[in-house]
């Protein structure tokens, strides 16, 4: 595996790798994760593949600008095209959960002509989060989290009794499912405790106008023009469907806002099921890429 530093959108991101075939497969974390979380992909792909997973702005050793501003959608969709120009591909498919997913389904609506394929791992389309954040009380109660993200006491709780909350929402919860190795904690907990690397991962939050009611800000209606958020490029959402923040309702109308649609719903896995069934996760990619047209 290797490691390096590239500079794109005036921000230095890091990403491991493994491969180097024509075809890129660029795999993109979510909160609180980092390029780490993808590893059984990387080594899974790598030996057909140029697999690359790289630390988000804000995250572990990339850049962490300090302005909240810095991680509206219009960035973070940036960093990925410049990332995927900068490896000059001749077929690129991007992988993405959580947050990532989010950057991803914004990539493929405004630069369709800079991937292949998407694959999407339980992160709602912008639309359809919208709608649900709006008219569903339970994804509603689902997301109150958010509110507890965007405040000022965020870091302190998240980081109090070291890392006890993100340790118990991220590895303690996979932890009930699957294996959790040692190597695995202090992965996580050294990029954890990276400065700034935190507040970093919560100004996703900060920025985003997505946030339910029920905060110290009142929660304004998100207004989108779905024709701007439509995707034409082929399109796998993988979804587990015991996920207890995102809620399967998500999933409900989504072809409406996508061309070409697979969803393939997975009732026992949760929000983490990369880590709680990998081997179902890379075999659904496989085959995915593998499809013509």
């Amino acid at each position: 595996m290797q490691h390096a530093t590239i500079e794109v959108n005036g921000q230095r991101l890091h990403a491991a790798s493994q491969g180097d075939g024509a075809h890129l497969l660029l795999f993109v974390h979510g909160f609180p994760e980092f390029w780490y979380a993808w590893h059984a992909q990387l080594e899974a792909f790598g030996n057909q593949y140029r697999a690359v997973a790289p630390d988000m702005r804000g995250y572990n050793l990339s850049s962490k600008p300090g302005d909240v501003r810095d991680y509206r959608a219009k960035h973070l969709v940036e960093d990925l095209r410049q990332l995927i120009a900068h490896f000059d591909a001749e077929r690129v498919t991007v992988v993405a959960h959580d947050w990532g997913g989010a950057v991803a389904w914004n990539l493929a609506a405004q630069h369709p002509d800079v991937l292949d394929r998407l694959v999407i791992i339980n992160a709602p389309h912008p639309v359809t989060f919208a709608r649900e954040l709006q008219h569903n009380p339970a994804q509603q109660l689902a997301s109150q989290y958010m509110n507890l993200f965007r405040s000022e006491k965020a870091e302190r709780v998240l980081s109090e009794n070291n890392y006890r909350r993100l340790y118990d929402m991220t590895l303690g919860a996979w932890g009930q499912r699957t294996t959790v190795t040692d190597a695995d904690k202090q992965a996580y907990f050294a990029a954890w405790a990276q400065p700034g690397a935190l507040t970093g991962a919560l100004n996703y939050y900060r920025s985003s106008p997505f946030y339910p009611p029920g905060g110290q800000e009142t929660a304004a209606p998100v207004q989108l023009d779905a024709k701007q958020f439509f995707v034409k490029v082929p399109t796998l959402v993988i979804w587990g469907e015991a996920d207890q923040a995102l809620l399967p309702g998500n999933l409900d109308g989504l072809e409406r806002h996508v061309a070409d649609l697979r969803v393939v719903r997975v009732p026992d896995a949760s929000h983490w099921i990369v880590h709680e069934q990998p081997a179902l996760v890379n075999e659904l990619i496989r085959n995915f890429i593998a499809e013509k047209g």
